[in-house]
């Protein structure tokens, strides 16, 4: 959802967040036209393969978690760890520079079912040295 709202400029409330979809968009940013591939995999990968080959098609992160599902905060750590390991990689063409990367918790207005603190997300993203934006 928070893809096709980018995309988009709204919000569709008919969206099957199981679906993986490459979305190809075009935005001005600082004055330049820049092409965005976005893949949204929809953060159903069983298979660490498969998430290996996804953080190798990346040239950039936005690691999203649920602030209503702990366990999608549990995953970030991981995920932040695996783009670093694998673009740090010496078999990665220009290895030694490290994509961007946010973390992005989702869903802040539903806070009644909030089971992930603002807190926890900041002190995540201060252990990580990474940016943390907490959005809707």
């Amino acid at each position: 959802a928070l893809t096709v709202r980018f995309i988009t400029r709204r919000f569709i409330g008919d969206y099957d967040p199981t679906l993986e979809m490459i979305y190809r968009h075009m935005a001005v940013m600082d004055g330049e036209m820049v092409h965005f591939e976005i893949l949204d995999t929809a953060g159903q990968e069983e298979d660490s393969l498969q998430i290996e080959e996804k953080i190798k098609w990346g040239d950039g992160f936005a690691v999203v978690y649920s602030v209503t599902d702990r366990c999608s905060f549990d995953e970030v750590m991981r995920l932040c760890f695996l783009i670093n390991h694998i673009h740090a990689s010496p078999k990665r063409s220009g290895g030694s520079e490290q994509p961007p990367v946010v973390i992005v918790a989702n869903k802040k207005d539903l806070q009644f079912d909030r089971m992930v603190s603002t807190q926890d997300g900041e002190n995540l993203s201060k252990a990580l040295k990474l940016p943390f934006y907490e959005i809707s």
